[in-house]
This record gives C-alpha cells, structure tokens and sequence, in this order.
C-alpha cells in the first residue's frame, strides 16, 4: 500500500503562484510515475501532469504548459506541482497520484493505483 498526503492549496488571485506537495509513505519502491489530476465543479477529472519517478520525465496536458511544473524529490519521497501565472479556470480539487504499473508517463486516472485526498485550489479574477 502507498499513502499520499497533499497540501500546499488555497486561495490565489488570478496571476498569482501555488505550489501542491504530495509526500508518499508505505511501499514507494512500488513507484513508477505520480502525477497530479483535477477536478472541478461538476466537471469530470482531468489529467494536469506527470512524472516517472526514476527517470523524472514529465508530461503536461496542454492547457497548464509552460504555467506547471511538476517536479520530485525522491529522498523525501515528495512530487510538487508549481503553479504559475493561474487563472480562474485552474479553480479545482487537485488530487495527487501514484502509478505503481503502467511502463509509461500514463495520463489516464484508471491507471493510477493509489489518491491522496485532494487539495483545493480557488483562483479569484
């Protein structure tokens, strides 16, 4: 079993900067990839990105692009997600992720094993 803790949400204006962590404990060796969905109000979960967490490639879906940057650190058994120039739009519950056996970057929810609990991220205009 893994266990995924995030934090570091809350209210922003829009332009302003967050940064989400998610730190994983129990079986991490497990690991392959952690990545970070969202989802908002009576929308479906979206993929936001990605990152394996030997090689730490990334993926990013296109609307967060050169905004996000999800990084890890692995003797902290942490993946951050640094969010930049935010909009209105980026208004939602961010979950964490981890993918304990996909063979690539999946940007697919099913694909993940394990979820941590959320975080709320609200962007005011």
């Amino acid at each position: 079993q893994v266990q995924l803790v995030e934090s570091g949400g809350g209210l922003v204006q829009a332009g302003g900067s967050l940064r989400l962590s998610c730190t994983a404990s129990g079986r991490t060796f497990s690991i392959y990839s952690m990545g970070w969905f969202r989802q908002a109000p009576g929308k479906e979960r979206e993929f936001v990105a990605a990152i394996r967490w030997s090689a730490g490639s990334t993926g990013y879906a296109d609307f967060v692009k050169g905004r996000f940057t999800i990084s890890r650190d692995n003797a902290k058994n942490t993946v951050y997600l640094q969010m930049d120039s935010l909009k209105p739009d980026d208004t939602a519950v961010y979950y964490c992720a981890a993918d304990r056996s996909t063979l690539y970057l999946s940007r697919m929810s099913r694909e993940y094993d394990y979820w941590g609990q959320g975080t709320q991220v609200t962007v005011s205009s």
